[in-house]
């Protein structure tokens, strides 16, 4: 693997997490929004990473772990996001008949977001995406030195 290529890969890590704080902003804005453009209340979103698509030629996780090991040579990929998809889990109803939004029994169905578990979501992305730009840091650093030595 050459240099750029970790650059390359942080630089995917970095691309996803962003996204993955994005969506996970957008569900805290949202978790008490009842109606959408779509009708009915906001439902959580997630984000689904994948291994990127390797380079024409290249193989995926398994044979670039092989030539990790020295089993062969693999270019690493990256991370990409595969998919943003609603979160499937059931809607929260509350009891409010005096809100306009409550149906004939006098509930009002809001959204599936638990802001514990979006602030969860939220410093783990938060996390990788300063893990990642250590290890850019590091490559540079990688870089700089190989520079003096030549």
């Amino acid at each position: 693997m050459s240099l750029f290529g970790a650059l390359e890969i942080s630089a995917s890590g970095l691309t996803a997490q962003r996204l993955r704080m994005d969506v996970t902003s957008a569900n805290l804005a949202n978790a008490q929004t009842t109606r959408t453009p779509g009708g009915g209340p906001y439902r959580r979103q997630t984000v689904v990473l994948q291994e990127s698509a390797p380079a024409s030629g290249a193989e995926s996780f398994a044979g670039n772990l092989a030539g990790a090991l020295g089993g062969g040579e693999g270019a690493p990929a990256g991370v990409e996001v595969a998919a943003i998809v609603p979160d499937t889990t059931p809607l929260r109803r509350v009891y409010e008949p005096g809100n306009p939004e409550a149906d004939g029994q006098g509930y009002v169905t809001y959204p599936n977001v638990n802001p514990v578990t979006e602030m969860t979501d939220l410093i783990d992305a938060s996390r990788s995406y300063q893990a990642d730009i250590t290890a850019m840091q590091t490559t540079k650093t990688v870089f700089q030195k190989t520079i003096e030595l030549l």
